[in-house]
């Protein structure tokens, strides 16, 4: 069953650390949420339409509507993927209940 935040907001898009420091920014043209973290915990800077942060380890979770306009995703020497098997994974799910 869907919840009210996964009717407004569709879509999910995962980032998935692999063990070494990395940056990412996402850009939507719809409206972003960070799900199941604090933003303050996690050094995530979420605004209506973007959010950008570091990953090391573990994974984070973003709500959003409307489509992807950008991710950017660097290991910690600034190498962009995928000329650097060090980066973040990153999957969009558009139209998924649950998280």
């Amino acid at each position: 069953m869907l919840t009210e935040t996964n009717d407004v907001l569709p879509h999910l898009l995962t980032i998935v650390g692999r063990g070494v420091p990395s940056n990412y920014e996402i850009t939507v043209d719809g409206e972003l949420e960070l799900v199941g973290a604090d933003p303050l915990e996690e050094a995530t800077v979420v605004t209506d339409h973007s959010a950008e942060g570091a990953v090391d380890i573990g994974v984070m979770w973003f709500r959003f509507s409307g489509q992807m306009a950008n991710v950017h995703v660097v290991d910690w020497n600034g190498v962009a993927a995928p000329d650097s098997p060090s980066t973040p994974e990153v999957h969009i799910n558009y139209g998924v209940s649950g998280r």
